[in-house]
């Protein structure tokens, strides 16, 4: 009988370890980010189409775990401002939408105009689904501002998703999970951003893409081994909203 109850511990710890290895993180260098998935996830190339109708790269990483679904749709924004120069070059006359001679908050072909609303039009796209919203909250991860979604399916699943914009790129993670079951934090809440080595990146204020990511102000300092970005590691980090000191906004009208 001892025999037989140690081989059945034995087979548990085997089952217990396999199911917790099912999770594990995932960092990707090229486009900045870490979560916890399920497994390697499968690496799509695709394209988004802007709120003003560029065409900008785009990968979506996703995985699944039985019937539950998870991704991160990662968009490219850094190619906007030579998409708005070119735009620009063939305005039509009176298009003002498109006009070369924008002021610099706006950029040529409105570019950065765009570029600030995608965390916004990434959080319309997702409520033109067929789902009901119970849910909408500004929030942030690793101190990056973003959206927090939270949909319920026609078919009775809900998705958990969170928008986000770092250094130029849109990051939409979402969580699906069938009807009555728990959420999905152990994926939506890992989400991080990575530096050039692979290390993770945590700011001592908020950063907004819109004005960090744009270089209206320095981008903030990092603390806790998160990269030695921004100001430097041991530099003060400005009061939060405050521009640094001699500091002033780059896109003004």
């Amino acid at each position: 009988m001892r025999m037989a109850a140690l081989a059945f511990a034995l087979v548990l710890s085997v089952c217990g370890s396999a199911t917790a290895q099912e999770w594990d993180l995932y960092t990707n260098i090229p486009d900045g980010f870490k979560v916890n998935f399920p497994g390697q996830p499968t690496v799509t190339t695709t394209t988004w189409k802007s709120q003003l109708d560029y065409t900008l790269p785009a990968r979506v990483y996703s995985a699944s775990r039985g019937a539950e679904r998870y991704s991160v749709t990662v968009v490219d924004y850094n190619a906007l401002e030579q998409l708005g120069i070119e735009r620009s070059k063939t305005c039509a006359p009176g298009n003002a939408n498109c006009r070369p001679n924008a002021p610099p908050a706006l950029g040529p072909g409105y570019w950065r105009h765009d570029a600030r609303g995608a965390v916004l039009y990434a959080t319309f796209k997702l409520l033109q689904r067929d789902a009901k919203l119970t849910d909408l909250a500004w929030e942030w991860q690793d101190m990056v501002e973003g959206h927090n979604i939270q949909l319920t399916n026609a078919d009775g699943s809900r998705t958990f998703a969170y928008v986000s914009m770092h250094e130029r790129k849109l990051y939409i993670l979402e969580g699906t999970v069938p009807k009555g079951s728990p959420e999905p934090g152990l994926f939506q809440q890992s989400l991080g951003y990575v530096d050039k080595d692979g290390n993770g990146i945590r700011y001592q204020i908020i950063y907004s893409n819109s004005y960090h990511g744009m270089g209206v102000y320095p981008v903030p300092t990092t603390g806790g081994g998160g990269g030695g970005r921004g100001a430097g590691a041991g530099a003060p980090a400005p009061a939060a909203g405050a521009p640094p000191a001699g500091a002033a906004p780059a896109g003004g009208r």
